[in-house]
């Protein structure tokens, strides 16, 4: 364990035998730093935290702060970090809510650029990328391998769903399909993600097919929710769509983000 003498550790706090704690930085009760965790310098970890292995945290970032929230008065509420996160220059992370889950969660392998926010209550997935200043509001629900672009900010209680994009400086008010490819103020769908498809290997074949359904149920005649229906049967051999579907289906506290609205 290397930690440099200007550091304060508290006595309740649990480190791992390999946690390097840098110059200037605080680390307060309930904290556990897992194995192979880094802070580098002048980060603080103010209470409650659990940071998962091998996670970096650069200087004056501010991890486990009371939730931003007018009815919290100091109640026990925890954050839950991921292994192998990345989490750049003056990047908050809010602990939960009792009014909420009690509980911010954020996955693993996730990149977060400086001044990222991750409010109380909210959930981050695995593979996120939050670019520069991106902003998520309690409560919000981003997928896995999502890229939220510099300076978007998602409403409280939004959901951005699994692979999706959302452009810089986008105000995301409307909750984002999964693969989508969301941008402009306020945000508006504007097709699927498809520079995050091909990254991950979708063949041509596969996102003409996608495509296809997109414009089944985005672009079709009828009524939106007979539109659904019928995407989910011609393409339940689409597990993307099918994922989809279950999004738009879910009981959610925001209304769709839908093309031209």
């Amino acid at each position: 364990m290397a930690i440099h003498a200007t550091a304060q550790v508290d006595l309740k706090a649990e480190l791992a035998s390999d946690v390097e704690v840098g110059p200037w930085c605080v680390v307060g009760p309930g904290v556990t730093l897992s194995a192979g965790v880094r802070l580098i310098s002048h980060v603080v970890v103010q209470q409650d935290t659990h940071v998962g292995e091998h996670t970096v945290i650069h200087p004056f970032a501010v991890i486990g702060g009371d939730p931003q929230h007018n009815g919290y008065k100091g109640e026990p509420v925890r954050l839950e970090i991921g292994a192998d996160n990345v989490i750049r220059e003056h990047s908050t992370f809010n602990r939960g809510t009792p009014q909420g889950s009690g509980v911010t969660r954020v996955g693993s392998n996730n990149l977060f650029m400086t001044g990222a926010h991750v409010g109380h209550d909210a959930v981050v997935g695995d593979n996120v990328v939050m670019a520069n200043n991106a902003t998520l509001g309690g409560h919000a629900r981003v997928g896995d391998k999502v890229f939220l672009g510099g300076l978007c900010a998602v409403h409280q209680n939004g959901r951005v769903g699994q692979g999706a994009i959302v452009g810089g400086l986008a105000a995301v008010t409307r909750d984002v399909i999964p693969y989508g490819s969301a941008w402009g103020n306020h945000a508006r769908l504007h097709g699927l993600n498809l520079v995050g498809l091909k990254r991950k290997g979708y063949g041509k074949d596969a996102i003409r097919r996608l495509l296809a359904a997109y414009r089944d149920l985005f672009e079709g005649d009828g009524v939106f929710t007979d539109r659904v229906d019928r995407a989910a049967e011609t393409y339940a051999d689409l597990p993307e769509i099918g994922e989809i579907i279950a999004f738009i289906r879910e009981d959610a506290r925001r209304p769709l983000c839908l093309p031209g609205e």
